[in-house]
């Protein structure tokens, strides 16, 4: 048992990280957002929500100013304030908007949100073992080169899982009568925005695919759905 503990203690370790991360992401999130409330895009939800055959698509501004939306680990999906003034400085169309809802929903619908919670409490546990084992081998660099494996391993998971939700979305696009084209129009004003900023990637492209990658993929999915 002895032997086992420095394995065991690593995991104990994720488990409580993970469950104090849930905690702390539902009290930022209750503290620090609103109801959306816009006729327009309530108007573009509402068609997916038909095409899902369910009441309604609740959607919440996270008041913070970086451009992004997410899927929080309960179900909610989040647009930042940051993205809503795009829009509402006509700079992104309240389709393009309703294309980032349909991709935080598809993470929701397959799972990606929670899955990442516990990804994020088994990444740190993993870097703990890795840095202990590697450390023997390699004394003082042991950390560095952990912390990168651990990266990489996430970087891998992420990417998957922004291919599978693009996917989900295209398809409710296209199922709601919104159709695709906004979900690809708005990446290449992504890459703008990312131009703009001195090469400073914005959050929603961190740790995604390449923007012409998830742009052929989505044509891919496109020619096989649309007839």
């Amino acid at each position: 048992m002895l032997k086992l503990l420095p394995i065991l203690l690593p995991v104990l370790y994720g488990l409580v990280l993970y469950h104090f991360s849930v905690w702390r992401t539902h009290r930022e999130l209750d503290a620090q957002s609103t109801r959306l409330a816009d006729p327009k895009l309530k108007a573009l939800t509402d068609r997916m929500a038909a095409a899902l055959d369910i009441a309604e698509i609740p959607v919440h501004i996270y008041e913070i100013d970086p451009v992004n939306g997410l899927a929080a680990p309960d179900g909610r999906i989040f647009i930042t304030r940051g993205f809503y003034n795009e829009y509402r400085q006509g700079r992104v169309s309240a389709e393009e908007l309703s294309s980032v809802i349909a991709h935080e929903l598809g993470h929701v619908a397959l799972g990606h949100a929670r899955k990442r919670m516990i990804d994020f409490a088994g990444q740190n546990a993993m870097r703990t073992v890795l840095a202990m084992m590697i450390s023997r081998l390699l004394p003082g660099i042991g950390v560095y080169i952990a912390n990168i494996l651990t990266r990489l391993v996430a970087a891998g998971l992420s990417r998957g899982d922004e291919y599978e939700a693009d996917a989900y979305a295209t398809a409710l696009l296209i199922k709601s009568g919104i159709g695709a084209a906004p979900q690809k129009t708005l990446f290449g004003k992504l890459d703008a925005l990312t131009k703009s900023r001195s090469g400073v990637m914005p959050a929603w492209l961190m740790s995604h695919p390449e923007t012409q990658d998830r742009v052929a993929a989505i044509e891919k999915n496109e020619a096989k759905w649309v007839r």
